[in-house]
Protein backbone atom coordinates (compact mmCIF):
# COMPACT_ATOMS: atom_id res chain seq x y z
CA UNK A 1 0.00 0.00 0.00
CA UNK A 2 1.34 3.44 -0.94
CA UNK A 3 0.65 6.98 0.23
CA UNK A 4 -2.16 8.86 -1.46
CA UNK A 5 -1.03 11.81 -3.59
CA UNK A 6 -3.62 14.25 -2.31
CA UNK A 7 -1.71 17.53 -1.89
CA UNK A 8 -1.81 20.11 -4.65
CA UNK A 9 0.62 23.04 -5.05
CA UNK A 10 -1.40 25.30 -2.72
CA UNK A 11 -1.57 22.58 -0.05
CA UNK A 12 2.19 21.97 -0.31
CA UNK A 13 2.93 25.71 -0.09
CA UNK A 14 0.78 25.96 3.03
CA UNK A 15 2.80 23.08 4.51
CA UNK A 16 5.93 25.19 3.98
CA UNK A 17 4.47 28.45 5.29
CA UNK A 18 2.76 26.69 8.19
CA UNK A 19 5.98 24.91 9.07
CA UNK A 20 7.89 28.18 9.35
CA UNK A 21 5.38 30.57 10.96
CA UNK A 22 4.83 29.31 14.48
CA UNK A 23 5.16 31.11 17.79
CA UNK A 24 8.73 32.33 17.15
CA UNK A 25 7.97 35.45 15.12
CA UNK A 26 5.67 36.69 17.89
CA UNK A 27 8.25 36.14 20.66
CA UNK A 28 11.84 35.65 19.43
CA UNK A 29 12.50 39.19 18.10
CA UNK A 30 13.12 40.42 21.64
CA UNK A 31 15.94 37.84 21.99
CA UNK A 32 17.54 39.09 18.78
CA UNK A 33 17.28 42.69 19.96
CA UNK A 34 18.88 41.81 23.30
CA UNK A 35 21.87 40.20 21.60
CA UNK A 36 22.60 42.94 19.05
CA UNK A 37 23.62 46.56 19.72
CA UNK A 38 21.30 48.56 17.42
CA UNK A 39 18.09 48.40 15.41
CA UNK A 40 19.87 48.14 12.02
CA UNK A 41 21.83 45.15 13.32
CA UNK A 42 18.56 43.54 14.40
CA UNK A 43 16.94 44.07 11.02
CA UNK A 44 20.16 42.89 9.36
CA UNK A 45 19.98 39.62 11.32
CA UNK A 46 16.46 38.94 10.05
CA UNK A 47 17.50 39.78 6.49
CA UNK A 48 20.55 37.52 6.82
CA UNK A 49 18.31 34.78 8.19
CA UNK A 50 16.02 35.25 5.20
CA UNK A 51 18.93 34.91 2.78
CA UNK A 52 20.04 31.72 4.54
CA UNK A 53 16.48 30.39 4.52
CA UNK A 54 16.18 31.01 0.77
CA UNK A 55 19.52 29.27 0.20
CA UNK A 56 18.19 26.33 2.20
CA UNK A 57 14.93 26.39 0.25
CA UNK A 58 16.76 26.19 -3.09
CA UNK A 59 18.95 23.38 -1.74
CA UNK A 60 16.05 21.33 -0.42
CA UNK A 61 14.00 22.06 -3.54
CA UNK A 62 16.63 20.27 -5.62
CA UNK A 63 16.89 17.41 -3.14
CA UNK A 64 13.12 17.01 -3.05
CA UNK A 65 12.76 17.17 -6.83
CA UNK A 66 15.55 14.63 -7.31
CA UNK A 67 14.28 12.27 -4.59
CA UNK A 68 10.54 12.85 -3.98
CA UNK A 69 10.56 10.22 -1.25
CA UNK A 70 8.74 10.04 2.04
CA UNK A 71 10.99 11.05 4.92
CA UNK A 72 12.87 13.98 3.38
CA UNK A 73 15.96 14.59 5.51
CA UNK A 74 16.11 10.94 6.50
CA UNK A 75 16.30 9.68 2.92
CA UNK A 76 18.96 12.22 1.89
CA UNK A 77 21.22 11.46 4.86
CA UNK A 78 20.76 7.71 4.49
CA UNK A 79 21.53 7.66 0.76
CA UNK A 80 24.35 10.23 0.79
CA UNK A 81 26.30 9.06 3.84
CA UNK A 82 25.22 5.94 5.69
CA UNK A 83 21.96 4.50 7.06
CA UNK A 84 23.20 5.43 10.54
CA UNK A 85 23.16 9.14 9.62
CA UNK A 86 19.53 8.89 8.57
CA UNK A 87 18.61 6.93 11.69
CA UNK A 88 20.25 9.48 14.00
CA UNK A 89 18.21 12.23 12.38
CA UNK A 90 14.98 10.30 12.97
CA UNK A 91 16.16 9.55 16.52
CA UNK A 92 16.79 13.24 17.20
CA UNK A 93 13.50 14.18 15.56
CA UNK A 94 11.52 11.86 17.82
CA UNK A 95 13.36 12.51 21.09
CA UNK A 96 14.30 16.19 20.79
CA UNK A 97 13.38 18.21 17.73
CA UNK A 98 9.77 17.57 16.81
CA UNK A 99 8.22 16.22 20.00
CA UNK A 100 9.85 19.04 21.94
CA UNK A 101 8.38 21.52 19.49
CA UNK A 102 4.94 19.89 19.78
CA UNK A 103 5.02 20.10 23.59
CA UNK A 104 6.20 23.70 23.70
CA UNK A 105 3.85 24.94 21.00
CA UNK A 106 0.90 23.15 22.59
CA UNK A 107 1.61 24.86 25.93
CA UNK A 108 2.03 28.23 24.19
CA UNK A 109 -1.28 27.75 22.38
CA UNK A 110 -3.01 26.81 25.63
CA UNK A 111 -1.68 29.83 27.51
CA UNK A 112 -2.76 32.34 24.85
CA UNK A 113 -6.12 30.64 24.23
CA UNK A 114 -6.92 30.75 27.95
CA UNK A 115 -5.83 34.39 28.16
CA UNK A 116 -8.10 35.17 25.19
CA UNK A 117 -11.19 33.75 26.94
CA UNK A 118 -10.24 35.07 30.37
CA UNK A 119 -9.51 31.74 32.00
CA UNK A 120 -6.59 31.09 34.39
CA UNK A 121 -3.42 29.59 32.97
CA UNK A 122 -3.56 26.81 35.56
CA UNK A 123 -5.52 24.86 32.96
CA UNK A 124 -2.78 25.25 30.35
CA UNK A 125 -1.39 21.73 30.70
CA UNK A 126 -4.84 20.16 30.30
CA UNK A 127 -5.69 22.27 27.25
CA UNK A 128 -2.28 21.56 25.71
CA UNK A 129 -2.92 17.82 25.94
CA UNK A 130 -6.41 18.23 24.49
CA UNK A 131 -4.96 20.23 21.58
CA UNK A 132 -2.39 17.51 20.84
CA UNK A 133 -5.12 14.84 20.93
CA UNK A 134 -7.33 16.85 18.56
CA UNK A 135 -4.64 17.37 15.90
CA UNK A 136 -3.56 13.75 16.32
CA UNK A 137 -7.06 12.52 15.53
CA UNK A 138 -7.39 14.89 12.56
CA UNK A 139 -4.12 13.70 11.02
CA UNK A 140 -4.87 10.06 11.86
CA UNK A 141 -7.95 10.32 9.64
CA UNK A 142 -5.93 11.23 6.53
CA UNK A 143 -3.52 13.66 4.89
CA UNK A 144 -6.32 15.71 3.32
CA UNK A 145 -8.25 16.50 6.53
CA UNK A 146 -4.97 17.44 8.19
CA UNK A 147 -4.04 19.58 5.21
CA UNK A 148 -7.41 21.37 5.23
CA UNK A 149 -7.04 22.27 8.90
CA UNK A 150 -3.50 23.44 8.21
CA UNK A 151 -4.56 25.59 5.23
CA UNK A 152 -7.21 27.43 7.25
CA UNK A 153 -4.85 28.24 10.12
CA UNK A 154 -1.94 29.21 7.87
CA UNK A 155 -4.14 31.69 6.01
CA UNK A 156 -5.48 33.13 9.29
CA UNK A 157 -2.11 33.58 10.99
CA UNK A 158 -0.48 35.02 7.86
CA UNK A 159 -3.38 37.43 7.50
CA UNK A 160 -2.95 38.51 11.14
CA UNK A 161 0.71 39.34 10.53
CA UNK A 162 -0.19 41.22 7.35
CA UNK A 163 -2.74 43.30 9.28
CA UNK A 164 -0.05 44.26 11.80
CA UNK A 165 2.43 45.09 9.01
CA UNK A 166 -0.01 47.20 7.00
CA UNK A 167 -1.31 48.99 10.10
CA UNK A 168 2.23 49.71 11.23
CA UNK A 169 3.29 51.09 7.87
CA UNK A 170 0.16 53.23 7.47
CA UNK A 171 -0.30 54.45 11.03
CA UNK A 172 3.35 55.13 11.88
CA UNK A 173 4.48 57.23 8.89
CA UNK A 174 6.50 59.69 10.96
CA UNK A 175 7.75 57.37 13.68
CA UNK A 176 11.39 57.69 14.60
CA UNK A 177 11.31 55.01 17.28
CA UNK A 178 13.59 52.77 15.23
CA UNK A 179 16.44 55.13 16.09
CA UNK A 180 18.47 53.76 19.02
CA UNK A 181 18.00 55.60 22.29
CA UNK A 182 20.70 58.17 23.16
CA UNK A 183 22.17 55.92 25.83
CA UNK A 184 22.65 53.21 23.19
CA UNK A 185 24.21 55.61 20.73
CA UNK A 186 26.59 56.86 23.39
CA UNK A 187 27.62 53.40 24.49
CA UNK A 188 31.07 52.20 23.60
CA UNK A 189 31.10 50.51 20.21
CA UNK A 190 31.66 46.76 20.59
CA UNK A 191 34.65 45.19 18.89
CA UNK A 192 34.22 43.32 15.63
CA UNK A 193 34.82 39.85 17.19
CA UNK A 194 32.23 40.67 19.87
CA UNK A 195 29.66 41.72 17.27
CA UNK A 196 30.45 38.61 15.21
CA UNK A 197 29.78 36.34 18.19
CA UNK A 198 26.66 38.33 19.12
CA UNK A 199 25.40 38.06 15.54
CA UNK A 200 25.88 34.30 15.71
CA UNK A 201 23.98 34.14 19.00
CA UNK A 202 21.17 36.23 17.49
CA UNK A 203 21.02 33.94 14.46
CA UNK A 204 20.12 31.05 16.79
CA UNK A 205 16.77 32.69 17.53
CA UNK A 206 16.38 33.92 13.95
CA UNK A 207 16.99 30.54 12.32
CA UNK A 208 14.77 28.83 14.89
CA UNK A 209 11.99 31.14 13.68
CA UNK A 210 12.81 30.57 9.99
CA UNK A 211 13.13 26.78 10.22
CA UNK A 212 10.40 24.65 8.65
CA UNK A 213 10.70 24.88 4.86
CA UNK A 214 11.78 21.20 4.86
CA UNK A 215 8.32 20.01 5.96
CA UNK A 216 7.17 19.66 2.35
CA UNK A 217 10.06 17.23 1.76
CA UNK A 218 8.68 15.00 4.52
CA UNK A 219 5.41 14.49 2.61
CA UNK A 220 6.90 14.38 -0.90
CA UNK A 221 5.17 11.11 -1.79
CA UNK A 222 1.81 12.69 -0.96
CA UNK A 223 2.23 15.70 -3.29
CA UNK A 224 0.75 15.62 -6.78
CA UNK A 225 3.40 15.97 -9.49
CA UNK A 226 6.04 16.30 -6.77
CA UNK A 227 8.90 16.84 -9.22
CA UNK A 228 7.32 20.18 -10.20
CA UNK A 229 5.14 21.17 -7.24
CA UNK A 230 7.58 20.37 -4.44
CA UNK A 231 10.31 22.85 -5.52
CA UNK A 232 7.66 25.44 -6.38
CA UNK A 233 6.04 25.19 -2.95
CA UNK A 234 9.35 25.30 -1.05
CA UNK A 235 10.73 28.34 -2.85
CA UNK A 236 7.44 30.28 -3.00
CA UNK A 237 6.48 29.49 0.60
CA UNK A 238 9.87 30.43 2.02
CA UNK A 239 9.99 33.67 0.00
CA UNK A 240 6.58 34.65 1.35
CA UNK A 241 7.71 34.10 4.93
CA UNK A 242 10.96 36.05 4.45
CA UNK A 243 9.01 39.09 3.24
CA UNK A 244 6.57 38.81 6.17
CA UNK A 245 9.30 38.31 8.80
CA UNK A 246 11.50 41.21 7.68
CA UNK A 247 8.46 43.48 7.35
CA UNK A 248 6.99 42.66 10.76
CA UNK A 249 10.37 43.19 12.46
CA UNK A 250 10.60 46.56 10.73
CA UNK A 251 7.20 47.40 12.25
CA UNK A 252 8.35 46.14 15.68
CA UNK A 253 11.35 48.50 15.51
CA UNK A 254 9.27 51.45 14.27
CA UNK A 255 6.70 50.97 17.02
CA UNK A 256 8.95 50.07 19.94
CA UNK A 257 12.48 51.13 18.99
CA UNK A 258 15.48 48.92 19.59
CA UNK A 259 15.50 49.45 23.35
CA UNK A 260 11.75 48.82 23.62
CA UNK A 261 11.95 45.67 21.52
CA UNK A 262 14.78 44.30 23.66
CA UNK A 263 12.84 45.06 26.85
CA UNK A 264 9.68 43.07 26.17
CA UNK A 265 9.01 39.34 25.93
CA UNK A 266 5.76 40.10 24.08
CA UNK A 267 6.88 42.32 21.19
CA UNK A 268 3.93 41.45 18.96
CA UNK A 269 1.39 42.33 21.64
CA UNK A 270 3.19 45.57 22.57
CA UNK A 271 3.59 46.64 18.95
CA UNK A 272 -0.08 45.88 18.23
CA UNK A 273 -1.18 47.88 21.25
CA UNK A 274 1.00 50.81 20.14
CA UNK A 275 -0.25 50.67 16.53
CA UNK A 276 -3.90 49.68 16.96
CA UNK A 277 -4.79 50.78 20.47
CA UNK A 278 -6.43 48.78 23.25
CA UNK A 279 -7.78 46.16 20.86
CA UNK A 280 -4.31 45.41 19.56
CA UNK A 281 -3.37 43.12 22.44
CA UNK A 282 -6.59 41.10 22.05
CA UNK A 283 -5.99 40.90 18.31
CA UNK A 284 -2.45 39.59 18.60
CA UNK A 285 -3.37 37.18 21.42
CA UNK A 286 -5.94 35.62 19.11
CA UNK A 287 -3.38 35.60 16.28
CA UNK A 288 -0.82 33.76 18.42
CA UNK A 289 -3.42 31.21 19.51
CA UNK A 290 -4.37 30.62 15.87
CA UNK A 291 -0.74 30.50 14.75
CA UNK A 292 0.39 28.03 17.38
CA UNK A 293 -2.56 25.69 16.82
CA UNK A 294 -1.90 25.67 13.08
CA UNK A 295 1.78 25.02 13.68
CA UNK A 296 0.90 22.25 16.14
CA UNK A 297 -1.17 20.56 13.46
CA UNK A 298 1.75 20.57 11.04
CA UNK A 299 4.25 19.22 13.58
CA UNK A 300 1.98 16.19 13.95
CA UNK A 301 1.31 15.87 10.21
CA UNK A 302 4.72 15.93 8.52
CA UNK A 303 7.53 14.41 10.65
CA UNK A 304 5.73 11.10 11.28
CA UNK A 305 6.65 10.19 7.69
CA UNK A 306 10.29 10.00 8.85
CA UNK A 307 9.51 7.30 11.41
CA UNK A 308 7.54 5.46 8.72
CA UNK A 309 10.61 5.53 6.43
CA UNK A 310 12.85 4.28 9.27
CA UNK A 311 10.52 1.37 9.91
CA UNK A 312 10.35 0.58 6.19
CA UNK A 313 14.16 0.29 6.31
CA UNK A 314 13.78 -2.12 9.26
CA UNK A 315 15.60 0.11 11.76
CA UNK A 316 12.47 0.83 13.80
CA UNK A 317 9.34 -1.09 14.81
CA UNK A 318 8.10 -2.75 11.61
CA UNK A 319 4.46 -2.02 12.48
CA UNK A 320 5.21 1.71 12.13
CA UNK A 321 5.74 1.11 8.39
CA UNK A 322 2.17 -0.10 7.94
CA UNK A 323 -0.29 2.46 6.63
CA UNK A 324 -3.82 2.52 7.99
CA UNK A 325 -5.93 0.34 5.65
CA UNK A 326 -8.64 2.98 5.29
CA UNK A 327 -6.97 6.36 5.81
CA UNK A 328 -3.56 5.47 4.31
CA UNK A 329 -1.71 7.37 7.03
CA UNK A 330 1.24 6.21 9.19
CA UNK A 331 -1.22 5.89 12.06
CA UNK A 332 1.05 4.18 14.60
CA UNK A 333 3.85 6.69 13.94
CA UNK A 334 1.39 9.50 14.62
CA UNK A 335 0.30 7.90 17.90
CA UNK A 336 3.89 7.26 19.07
CA UNK A 337 5.00 10.82 18.36
CA UNK A 338 1.97 12.41 20.02
CA UNK A 339 2.23 10.13 23.06
CA UNK A 340 5.87 11.14 23.59
CA UNK A 341 4.94 14.81 23.13
CA UNK A 342 2.19 14.50 25.76
CA UNK A 343 4.71 12.97 28.18
CA UNK A 344 6.96 15.97 27.56
CA UNK A 345 4.05 18.30 28.34
CA UNK A 346 3.40 16.44 31.60
CA UNK A 347 7.03 16.47 32.68
CA UNK A 348 7.68 20.03 31.52
CA UNK A 349 11.11 19.12 30.15
CA UNK A 350 10.97 21.12 26.94
CA UNK A 351 12.35 24.28 28.53
CA UNK A 352 15.53 22.30 29.18
CA UNK A 353 15.63 21.01 25.60
CA UNK A 354 15.32 24.26 23.67
CA UNK A 355 19.01 24.48 22.84
CA UNK A 356 19.10 20.75 22.08
CA UNK A 357 16.36 21.31 19.49
CA UNK A 358 18.21 24.15 17.77
CA UNK A 359 21.58 22.40 17.98
CA UNK A 360 20.33 19.10 16.53
CA UNK A 361 18.15 20.78 13.91
CA UNK A 362 20.92 22.93 12.46
CA UNK A 363 23.43 20.07 12.63
CA UNK A 364 21.26 17.89 10.41
CA UNK A 365 20.39 20.87 8.20
CA UNK A 366 24.10 21.28 7.48
CA UNK A 367 24.57 17.56 6.78
CA UNK A 368 21.51 17.37 4.53
CA UNK A 369 22.55 20.50 2.64
CA UNK A 370 26.04 19.09 2.12
CA UNK A 371 24.51 15.90 0.69
CA UNK A 372 23.62 17.88 -2.43
CA UNK A 373 27.32 18.07 -3.34
CA UNK A 374 27.51 14.28 -3.11
CA UNK A 375 24.38 13.80 -5.22
CA UNK A 376 25.68 16.19 -7.89
CA UNK A 377 28.53 13.69 -8.38
CA UNK A 378 26.52 10.47 -8.08
CA UNK A 379 23.46 11.83 -9.95
CA UNK A 380 24.83 14.39 -12.46
CA UNK A 381 22.38 16.85 -14.00
CA UNK A 382 22.65 15.39 -17.48
CA UNK A 383 21.50 11.99 -16.22
CA UNK A 384 18.41 13.22 -14.39
CA UNK A 385 14.85 13.08 -15.76
CA UNK A 386 13.69 16.11 -17.68
CA UNK A 387 12.10 18.75 -15.47
CA UNK A 388 14.11 17.94 -12.33
CA UNK A 389 14.78 21.17 -10.43
CA UNK A 390 18.38 22.30 -9.97
CA UNK A 391 19.46 24.90 -7.45
CA UNK A 392 20.48 28.21 -9.03
CA UNK A 393 23.89 29.52 -8.13
CA UNK A 394 25.38 26.10 -7.48
CA UNK A 395 27.76 25.55 -5.71
CA UNK A 396 27.68 28.95 -3.97
CA UNK A 397 24.07 28.99 -2.73
CA UNK A 398 24.13 25.47 -1.19
CA UNK A 399 27.58 26.23 0.25
CA UNK A 400 26.23 29.42 1.85
CA UNK A 401 23.47 27.42 3.49
CA UNK A 402 25.83 24.72 4.80
CA UNK A 403 28.31 27.26 6.16
CA UNK A 404 25.53 29.29 7.82
CA UNK A 405 23.97 26.21 9.45
CA UNK A 406 27.40 25.13 10.70
CA UNK A 407 27.97 28.64 12.07
CA UNK A 408 24.70 28.40 14.03
CA UNK A 409 25.74 24.99 15.41
CA UNK A 410 29.00 26.45 16.72
CA UNK A 411 27.14 29.49 18.03
CA UNK A 412 24.93 27.20 20.12
CA UNK A 413 28.01 25.32 21.35
CA UNK A 414 29.60 28.63 22.34
CA UNK A 415 26.53 30.13 23.98
CA UNK A 416 25.33 27.00 25.79
CA UNK A 417 27.99 24.26 25.86
CA UNK A 418 26.34 22.23 28.63
CA UNK A 419 23.00 21.72 26.91
CA UNK A 420 24.69 21.24 23.54
CA UNK A 421 26.87 18.56 25.12
CA UNK A 422 23.81 16.82 26.52
CA UNK A 423 22.24 16.98 23.06
CA UNK A 424 25.33 15.28 21.63
CA UNK A 425 25.05 12.65 24.36
CA UNK A 426 21.45 11.90 23.36
CA UNK A 427 22.60 11.54 19.75
CA UNK A 428 25.40 9.21 20.85
CA UNK A 429 22.86 6.97 22.60
CA UNK A 430 21.24 6.52 19.19
CA UNK A 431 24.31 4.66 17.88
CA UNK A 432 23.85 1.49 19.97
CA UNK A 433 20.09 1.70 19.39
CA UNK A 434 20.72 1.68 15.64
CA UNK A 435 23.12 -1.24 16.04
CA UNK A 436 20.39 -3.18 17.83
CA UNK A 437 17.85 -2.60 15.07
CA UNK A 438 20.43 -3.25 12.39
CA UNK A 439 21.23 -6.66 13.92
CA UNK A 440 17.54 -7.49 13.97
CA UNK A 441 17.09 -6.45 10.34
CA UNK A 442 15.84 -9.40 8.40
CA UNK A 443 15.06 -11.29 11.60
CA UNK A 444 11.84 -11.81 13.46
CA UNK A 445 9.11 -9.21 12.99
CA UNK A 446 8.96 -6.52 15.64
CA UNK A 447 5.76 -5.32 17.15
Amino acid sequence: MSFKRALGPFDATMVVVGGIIGAGIFINPYIVAQRLPTGPWVLGAWIAGGVIAMAGAFTFAELGSMFPKVGGHYAYLRDAYHPLAGFLYGWALLLMIETGAIAAVAITFAQYALRLVGRPETYAMHLAIVAIVIVTVVNYLGIKPGSRVLNVFVVLKTAALLVLIIAGLLLLPGSDTATPAPVEAAAESPSLPTVFLAFGAALIAVMFSYGGWQNANFVAEEIKNAKRNLPLSIVAGTAMVVVVYVSVNYVYLRALGHHGLASTMTPAADASRFVMGAGGETFITAAIAVSTFGFLNLTVLAPTRVYYAMAADKVFFSSVARLHPRYRTPSLAIVIQSTWAILMVLTGTYAQLVDYVIFADQLFFALAGASLFIFRRTHPLEGRPEGTFSSPGYPFIPALFVVAATFVVFSVLWSNPVRSGLGLLLLAVGVPVYSYWNRRRGGASES
